[in-house]
């Protein structure tokens, strides 16, 4: 495996690579546990090069203060009554659309056509006709009984 030397990294914490070779590294760290020792030790001597915030209450004050001079700068949108909605985004109109389409529907006979299919789908009379287990059980019988007089007739001649 390649390793990155330290001189490297610290480049890569100064963000002075490209976007790819950036994208190696960070793929590379996720392998390497000796690479990311070393990250780690860059990034520490990178923080250590960074300046110190002597006053952090001042700081953060006067940054709050520069967001709100921003905020002042932009102009704002003056809100004069409720915007109006357009006709094809409001509730009504899609009621109304769902009516005049289920209304025509039931007009043409749309719904009619479709529970008619669906009882002929499910009617019995297409469904294959079942004699009861009595008929079967008789028809059989007649049948064996037909068997043995045919064999009867046969003997005797």
């Amino acid at each position: 495996m390649m390793h990155y030397s330290e001189q490297e990294w610290m480049k890569y914490v100064k963000n002075e690579l490209d976007k790819d070779v950036r994208e190696e590294y960070e793929d590379h760290l996720y392998s390497c546990d000796q690479c990311l020792e070393v990250y780690l030790m860059a990034v520490e001597v990178e923080e250590a090069e960074l300046p110190v915030i002597s006053n952090e209450v001042d700081f953060t004050n006067l940054v709050m203060a520069q967001i709100a001079e921003t905020k002042k700068d932009k102009p704002q949108k003056q809100k004069i009554g409720k915007k109006k909605k357009s006709i094809y985004q409001s509730a009504f109109f899609h009621y109304s659309i769902a009516a005049a389409v289920t209304i025509l529907l039931m007009t043409t006979g749309v719904f009619q056509s479709i529970t008619q299919y669906a009882e002929n789908v499910q009617n019995p009379n297409l469904q294959e006709q079942r004699t009861s287990l009595t008929e079967g059980l008789v028809d059989k019988t007649f049948a064996w009984m037909d068997s043995l007089e045919g064999k009867k007739k046969e003997v005797d001649k």
